[in-house]
């Protein structure tokens, strides 16, 4: 039983270095933030879950597996968060292909808010102080 753990575990270990050597390949290769990004998140994603797997399948030890549960959740919850700011920033500073888009929801909400930009934000402060740009209120 324990070898076929162990055979289990590097065969493991084995997957998750290809699919993060993948990764790092296509964050190196790919020309276009979008693809660069799914290449980032994905297969790392994947491949960090099945190392800890590894790692707890050779290890065999609650105490190392209640430190891996963590680690994995982590990467889950800050992978494809930091992608979608990775990703929207690149939309701001136009390193994104808009026209290649299918459905750009950014757009909209762009609009939206260079709507609400004027109105209620030039209005004085609780102390009286008018915002930059702002003309001087009426008294």
């Amino acid at each position: 039983m324990d070898a076929a753990l162990d055979v289990t575990a590097v065969v493991l270990v084995l997957l998750g270095a290809l699919l993060c050597l993948t990764a790092a390949i296509g964050v190196a290769r790919f020309r276009d933030v979008p693809t660069r990004l799914h290449a980032a998140t994905k297969p790392q994603v994947l491949g960090l879950l099945l190392i800890c797997l590894a790692v707890a399948l050779a290890l065999r030890s609650w105490p190392v597996t209640a430190f891996l549960v963590p680690v994995v959740l982590i990467q889950l919850a800050t992978a494809p968060l930091s992608a979608h700011m990775v990703g929207r920033q690149a939309y701001r500073n136009g390193r994104i292909a808009r026209p290649t888009m299918i459905v750009d929801e950014l757009a909209e909400a762009d609009r939206g808010d260079a709507a609400d930009a004027g109105g209620a934000d030039d209005a004085p402060d609780a102390d009286g102080d008018v915002p930059d740009g702002a003309p001087p209120p009426t008294r």
